[in-house]
């Protein structure tokens, strides 16, 4: 496993496990402990996935079953947009994702959208960043512009900008923008989420044979070579140990500009965060009661 310093000294796992979408909480708390037996030390988990409490359990549970120390480990979680309507609303947002994780301290605690008073909901990640509550703060789905806008505006830079990165949308302005504000990227959907069907992509299975490696490890391997952290999610143990093998083989000049000339630019993004009716969808929907 490698590391990257954060622009505040913490050390942040170059690869995580991802829980979005895994709403059961039983399959959820089952998938982090297989995870945590696989080496991962990065978990990602956010209020909108309606987990957080599973993802604590399981941090809990490793911790008392010896796998694993609490300061080995990372846990991440995100503000959802409803939260983000003030001050208050967001300080409460942080104390209401550390009570349902059952955990002291979150190490990173990002802004998922860039929607709502963002700006008020920052000052309370400020906050509770400088009593401890949280060890490191960050963004999520903030596109250039915006991530250039609030790191000129705001008292202290986010530490991490959490956005959709894999082989059909590269975001090379993205990186250049975050690596212009020392703010590391991080990527969700790494393995494009389901589309595109990378996994019969003849130049990624060319690129994997060469390795003996899977496409699945190509594409991952591929990002973390850009300083990208990535955050897999799969079920299933077989998967979850495969997504971890990413260690032990590096991609040539030439493999890695092959996979980039896959993008698509916009065209490859799954979620349209310009489209008024996705921004409407968020800015409406209830997580904390």
């Amino acid at each position: 496993m490698e590391y990257v310093n954060l622009s505040n000294g913490v050390k942040m796992p170059m690869e995580g496990f991802g829980v979005f979408q895994v709403r059961d909480k039983a399959e959820c708390k089952r998938s982090v402990l297989d995870a945590i037996k696989a080496g991962y030390r990065l978990i990602d988990t956010a209020a909108s996935y309606t987990n957080e409490d599973a993802v604590g359990e399981a941090v809990r549970e490793a911790i008392d079953q010896g796998l694993c120390k609490r300061e080995d480990l990372f846990i991440t979680s995100k503000m959802w947009v409803q939260d983000m309507a003030s001050f208050d609303m967001a300080k409460a947002a942080i104390d209401a994702s550390l009570e349902k994780t059952g955990l002291e301290y979150l190490d990173l605690y990002l802004l998922h959208q860039a929607m709502k008073d963002y700006f008020s909901a920052w000052r309370a990640m400020e906050a509770a960043y400088r009593e401890g509550k949280l060890r490191a703060i960050g963004v999520s789905n903030f596109y250039p512009n915006v991530l250039t806008n609030f790191c000129e505006t705001v008292e202290i830079r986010p530490m991490v900008n959490q956005v959709e990165l894999h082989p059909y949308f590269t975001q090379e302005k993205a990186l250049e923008t975050m690596a212009y504000y020392n703010v590391v990227p991080e990527a969700w959907a790494p393995l494009g989420g389901g589309r595109y069907d990378p996994f019969n992509e003849g130049t990624l299975i060319e690129i994997a044979k060469a390795h003996g490696k899977t496409v699945s490890q190509v594409m991952l391997r591929w990002n973390v070579q850009r300083g990208v952290v990535v955050i897999p999610k799969s079920t299933h143990l077989e998967r979850i140990e495969e997504n971890f093998n990413i260690w032990d083989f590096t991609l040539t000049d030439e493999e890695m500009a092959q996979v980039s000339s896959l993008d698509r630019g916009y065209e490859g993004t799954a979620v349209k965060h310009f489209d008024p009716d996705f921004v409407r969808m968020c800015t409406g929907r209830k997580i904390h009661d």
